[in-house]
């Protein structure tokens, strides 16, 4: 195995192989792309920074923070797709790092290589750092300051001397200042989400953490200090006006369906099933039977994982705004939860499980749909009186986009992988099985 320097500069070079390369090949084509671009693009040439517009005009559905990073990059690289997108494919690269050093330190090493390839093998967890949207960075900074909360919650401070303490004060600071840029990023519900995570693990019958108030005051603080560096400078600067308007626009967008984006409440299921495949089919099976450990702390770490999965699912099913990504926090426990069979299959070299079977036929059905896009790209005529009523879905396929054929290569691709899987799985070659099935995800 590569030593753990190298390892990280092979995620590393990895990671930009597949999320730069390419990135303004494809017109944004997502509502919130075109919307946050445009953002960015007013910024540069304004020069006003504070308050984020649309046509010149005050845009308060979300905060600056990913916009800012927009526009840095249209200064570097020039307004276009690629600038757009660039700053999620940073991202991408920062997540792997993240996922293979915090599983590395929770788990081991071979688990910390899993849970990175858990994630970048998977359908939309590896699409959406291709992509212009805010939840990348969102999802990031939420899940580094719960990362950091747990840290604090699983070392007793009684139990260590002062200048370890001291260290634990460190890791406050931090969990404030990733929530800080988490509300910076999307709104008041970068403080829902760890708030209601926290309040259901504090629930759970079993656990008693150790947080004292102190650091619960230095969470605070720093998460204030951090949001306080817009939303007190902007009111400050242009009046009251905009936060308030902001605020209400958050309060619209969790209470109220917007602009048509309904759905039933099981939608973010599906999503993350189909969504998350081939990762969600291991994250099932852990789910169902769990991994036993006599390792508290790694017992631990899953609870939070478990919590953590199921407020985001559940959250979003209630919230009447239904939008694919709104539930992409639970790629981190999902691809956490998959992890965990991934290395019981790794380090004691067993089979898949029932899992092998549902990943065969979840999968082929997923490679026939990709493999079917192309012909009914061709042929997009026949589709289009089924979006009648859906303006913005209409003008989409009306975009002018060049069939070649060859686009079935992806799921080619990944059926192919999958057969792969099988082959190698029959002969008890469990490792490499899992290799091909997610490099083969990836690659598709």
């Amino acid at each position: 195995m590569p030593t753990h320097g190298r390892l990280q500069l092979l995620i590393i070079a990895i990671a930009a192989l597949l999320f730069i390369p390419g990135l303004g090949a494809v017109h944004l084509f997502d509502w919130d792309e075109i919307n946050f671009a445009e953002i960015a693009r007013e910024m540069v040439v304004s020069g006003d920074w504070l308050r984020p517009q649309m046509h010149f005009e005050a845009f308060h559905e979300k905060p600056p923070l990913f916009m800012w990073l927009q526009s840095l990059s249209m200064k570097a690289f020039g307004v276009g797709e690629f600038a757009a997108r660039f700053p999620n494919a940073i991202c991408g690269i920062l997540t792997l790092l993240v996922l293979y050093r915090i599983g590395e330190q929770t788990r081991g090493r071979a688990f910390g290589m899993l849970w990175a390839l858990a994630y970048i093998g998977s359908i939309l967890p590896h699409l959406y750092f291709r992509s212009g949207i805010i939840d990348p960075w969102f999802n990031l900074f939420i899940f580094l300051g719960l990362h950091a909360i747990i840290t604090l919650v699983q070392r007793d401070p009684s139990r260590h001397s002062k200048a370890i303490n001291a260290r634990r004060d460190s890791h406050a600071w931090l969990a404030g200042i990733f929530l800080g840029l988490a509300v910076l990023t999307k709104g008041p519900v970068g403080l829902l989400v760890p708030g209601l995570v926290m309040a259901v693990y504090w629930a759970w019958g079993r656990c008693k953490p150790y947080l004292r108030w102190r650091r619960l005051g230095i969470i605070a603080l720093a998460t204030v200090l951090t949001v306080s560096s817009w939303a007190l400078i902007d009111p400050m600067r242009n009046g009251p006006e905009f936060m308030i308007a902001f605020f209400w626009r958050q309060v619209a967008m969790l209470t109220t369906e917007d602009a048509g984006h309904g759905g039933f409440f099981g939608y973010h299921f599906v999503v993350l099933l189909l969504g998350c495949f081939p990762a969600s089919v291991f994250a099932l099976q852990e789910l169902l039977k769990p991994t036993r450990t006599t390792d508290k702390a790694e017992n631990d770490y899953r609870r939070w994982m478990v919590i953590l999965f199921w407020v985001v699912l559940i959250l979003f099913s209630i919230v009447k705004t239904k939008i694919v990504h709104y539930s992409s926090l639970c790629y981190f426990p999902l691809t956490y939860l998959a992890a965990l069979q991934l290395e019981r299959i790794w380090m004691k070299r067993e089979g898949f499980g029932w899992s092998r079977f549902v990943l065969g036929a979840l999968g082929t059905i997923i490679a026939l749909i990709v493999i079917a896009v192309p012909f009914i790209g061709m042929n997009i005529d026949a589709i289009k009186p089924l979006f009648a009523q859906d303006p913005f879905a209409l003008a989409n396929l009306d975009a002018d986009v060049k069939w070649t054929g060859l686009e079935v290569l992806a799921g080619l691709v990944l059926f192919g992988a999958l057969i792969a899987g099988h082959v190698l799985h029959g002969r008890q070659r469990f490792r490499a099985s899992i290799l091909a099935v997610f490099g083969g995800g990836a690659l598709s």
